[in-house]
C-alpha cells in the first residue's frame, strides 16, 4: 500500500513537471523570450498537469485501442480540470489567473478549443508513450529509494504549496487596498507594482502568469479605472518633463 502511494506521487510530480517544462517552452515560443515562470508553486511544476495526467491513465488507459476515443476523452479530462481550476482559483481569490476570450471557441475565457485539441494530443502521447515507461521504471527500482525519495519530495513539495498558499492570501488582503475603483485591462501591471512590493514569493506568482485578466473579477481587485488614470496620466506627465 505505502509503495502504492510513493508510486502515484512520484508519477504526479513526475507529470508536474513535465507540464512545467512545456509550458516554458511553448510560452517562450510565443513570446520569443525564455519564460521560466509558469506556475504558481515555487518549484519547477504546475499540479494540474499532474492531477490530469493520473486521472487519464487511471480511467482512459480502457479506450487505448480506440485512438479517437482516447483523444476525445482526454481532451474533455484535461478541459474539465483547466476549467475547475480556473473558477476555483476565481472563486477563492477574486482574479481571472488566465482568460482565452480572444480565442474562438472559448467557454467564459476559461477553456478553448486550441487547448483542448492540443490536451487531446498530449494524453494519447501519455497513454501510449510516457506513462508505460515511466510505470516500468518505477516498478522494477529498488522500493527503498523510492521510499526515501517520496518523503524528500514530499517535504519539499508540501513546503512549496503551504508558501504558496499564504503568498496568495497577502495577494487577497493586498487587492483589498484598491476598493470602490472600477475595472480596465490595462490595470494588470500596475496592480502587480502594488502587491510586489514587499514579498518576493509574490513577484515570482504574477510573473507566471503575465497575462492574469483581473477585468472580469468581480471584487476589489478589479475595480481600479481611477487609479489606472491616475497613475497613467502622472507617468505621461513625468515623461514629459524629462
Amino acid at each position: 500500500m505505502i509503495y502504492t502511494i510513493c508510486y502515484t506521487f512520484l508519477a504526479f510530480l513526475f507529470y508536474s513537471v513535465l507540464g512545467y517544462i512545456v509550458e516554458v517552452i511553448s510560452c517562450s515560443i510565443i513570446e520569443r523570450k525564455w519564460v521560466w515562470n509558469r506556475g504558481f508553486c515555487l518549484g519547477p511544476y504546475l499540479p494540474i498537469y499532474g492531477i490530469s495526467c493520473l486521472l487519464m491513465t487511471w480511467y482512459l488507459t480502457r479506450y487505448e485501442n480506440d485512438p479517437i476515443v482516447l483523444f476525445v476523452m482526454s481532451a474533455l479530462v484535461c478541459t474539465i480540470m483547466e476549467y475547475i481550476t480556473s473558477y476555483i482559483l476565481e472563486k477563492i481569490f477574486k482574479v481571472r489567473w488566465w482568460d482565452y476570450s480572444e480565442k474562438r471557441f472559448n467557454i467564459a475565457g476559461r477553456v478553448c478549443l486550441e487547448n483542448a485539441l492540443l490536451f487531446g494530443i498530449g494524453g494519447m502521447v501519455c497513454i501510449y508513450l510516457i506513462n508505460p515507461i515511466l510505470m516500468n521504471l518505477l516498478q522494477h527500482s529498488n522500493q527503498t529509494v523510492i521510499l526515501v525519495l517520496s518523503i524528500i519530495l514530499g517535504i519539499i513539495f508540501l513546503t512549496d504549496v503551504t508558501i504558496t498558499v499564504i503568498t496568495l492570501g497577502q495577494v487577497k488582503v493586498a487587492s483589498k487596498k484598491f476598493k470602490n475603483k472600477d475595472a480596465t485591462s490595462e490595470v494588470s501591471q500596475l496592480v502587480r507594482q502594488e502587491i510586489i512590493k514587499n514579498s518576493a514569493l509574490i513577484r515570482h506568482m504574477l510573473n507566471a502568469f503575465p497575462k492574469i485578466d483581473i477585468n472580469k473579477a468581480k471584487n476589489p481587485i478589479a475595480n481600479v479605472k481611477a487609479y489606472l488614470q491616475e497613475k497613467y496620466l502622472e507617468k505621461r506627465k513625468n515623461k514629459k518633463k524629462v
